[in-house]
């Protein structure tokens, strides 16, 4: 019998991203970079190619990297770990003395660009395949385009001007061009993809239509599309689909994957043949002492611990952050040994502690956010109300004072605190701060000094000198 070769290009890098699944796992994707299949007797599916792409949110790039482009160059979170342990350029990331150089910016680059590369080619794939059941076909085709969106969903609030893979290997689209490519991907995966219960079980944490849509509003906030962004957010909030957890902590645990509020997640199951997020939890787990689970890196800042409690927000405070000396809530002594004061609540995995291969879901996306892209867009509409009655909701779950003003300025700045209140170490805080244009004034009350060259990453020096045509962002 014939046999097939498989090859999965990708852009950018390099290398090459090969997808093969051998089974129907939805999360046993082999973590190597490439993968020749060769294939005598079955045909690789189109649900294992989509299966592919996201297998690639349980790398371990999003157990360093993206902490430190995410949240520690931020004032959410310090570098933490050993004050002798620079964590490659995650000490530079911390200080905003980073330069184009940082390993952190190139590994985020090449791990975004290698998931697209996979969803494109799931895609085209999938169109090719001879699938009868178009409904399924395009679910499937919905899946990956939600993936890749959510991919170029980084890389354009990152860097700005990116390529479009499909387009040009070299050329730097627009921002706004490539915000046009992830809305476009959005909009047809909210045409095909079903209501979150319409899955079976088994296919829990697949890309719904609501996920799609909340993306696609969250998409809509970064560009000031006000109006867009507070419509598909009430879509939402009104489907019936979606809850408020009652009890913000739960959201964590594990009882709280997949919950009521939850939107979308990268799954993690913390088993060998299909691992969770890799080191995920391991990496920010309490360092030293005689609970020693960790690294300890990615530790809330003390400019954190200060907003939290000028708030008097102890309900979230105490979801987000663990102290030293602290039993936590499954009776796990975190002693007074321990390298650092404070670490990050919301990584912490209590069946697995500081193993490996973490069980521990990272909830990208969910129902709080969205009241609050709903608060924030209906304020810039000058709808006071609507913003207040979306703030309001998400300050009453955890027990805070109703906000009553309605000076669109004022409203404005208590808005954004409570994204930062609401959504710390859910790695967004970087890029909030330079949406509002508050990064200089934020890292300077956390005292760091904020470059305006700062308000894109730069261009990996090694993919410049792979592709020196490619422009580098301003002042890099």
């Amino acid at each position: 019998m014939k046999i097939n070769k498989l090859y999965i290009a990708v852009l950018l890098t390099s290398g090459f991203v090969l997808q093969s699944c051998k089974d129907n796992s939805f999360l046993d994707v082999p973590s190597k970079e490439r993968v020749e299949a060769e294939d005598s007797e079955t045909v690789n599916t189109p649900e294992q190619f989509v299966n592919g792409i996201y297998g690639m949110f349980t790398d371990w790039d999003y157990a360093f990297s993206f902490l430190g482009v995410t949240e520690m160059i931020s004032d959410n979170a310090d570098k933490g770990s050993s004050s002798t342990d620079a964590g490659g350029d995650k000490l530079l990331l911390d200080n905003l003395t980073y330069t184009s150089t940082a390993g952190s910016f190139l590994s985020m680059w090449k791990r975004w660009y290698k998931s697209i590369g996979r969803a494109s080619q799931a895609i085209d794939y999938t169109e090719k395949y001879g699938l009868t059941d178009e409904a399924y076909k395009n679910r499937l085709i919905g899946e990956a385009r939600f993936l890749r969106a959510l991919n170029y969903f980084y890389l354009v609030r990152g860097w700005g001007d990116v390529p479009i893979q499909d387009r040009d290997l070299i050329k730097r689209e627009p921002a706004s061009e490539v915000y046009a490519y992830i809305e476009a991907d959005l909009q047809f995966a909210i045409d095909n993809l079903p209501i979150k219960s319409a899955y079976a079980a088994k296919d829990l944490g697949r890309a719904t239509k609501g996920a799609a849509q909340g993306l696609l509003s969250k998409v809509y906030l970064y560009q000031s599309k006000w109006q867009q962004a507070a419509d598909l957010a009430k879509t939402v909030i009104n489907s019936g689909g979606y809850s408020l957890e009652t009890d913000y902590a739960k959201i964590w645990r594990l009882e709280g994957e997949n919950g009521s509020e939850s939107l979308f997640e990268w799954q993690a199951r913390g088993s060998s043949i299909a691992h969770g997020i890799q080191q995920y939890s391991q990496v920010q787990a309490p360092r030293g002492g005689a609970v020693n689970l960790g690294w300890g890196f990615n530790i809330p800042s003390q400019n954190l611990l200060d907003a939290f409690n000028a708030e008097k927000d102890n309900i979230r405070r105490d979801a987000t952050i663990i102290f030293r000396g602290e039993t936590l809530y499954d009776g796990r002594l975190i002693d007074n040994g321990v390298e650092n004061p404070m670490y990050n609540e919301k990584a912490y995995s209590s069946a697995n502690g500081g193993a490996g291969d973490t069980d521990k879901n990272v909830r990208y996306l969910r129902l709080g956010e969205i009241y609050l892209i709903l608060a924030e867009a209906s304020n810039e509409l000058g709808n006071s109300n609507e913003a207040l009655n979306a703030l309001n909701t998400v300050r009453k779950r955890v027990k805070l004072a109703e906000i009553t003003t309605t000076d669109q300025t004022q409203l404005r700045q208590l808005i954004w605190k409570e994204r930062r209140l609401e959504l710390a170490f859910e790695h967004d805080r970087w890029f909030d701060l330079i949406r509002t244009k508050q990064a200089k004034t934020a890292m300077a009350a956390d005292g760091k000094t904020f470059q305006d060259k700062m308000l894109l990453f730069p261009i990996p020096e090694d993919q410049r000198i792979q592709i020196p045509e490619m422009p580098q962002n301003s002042g890099w």
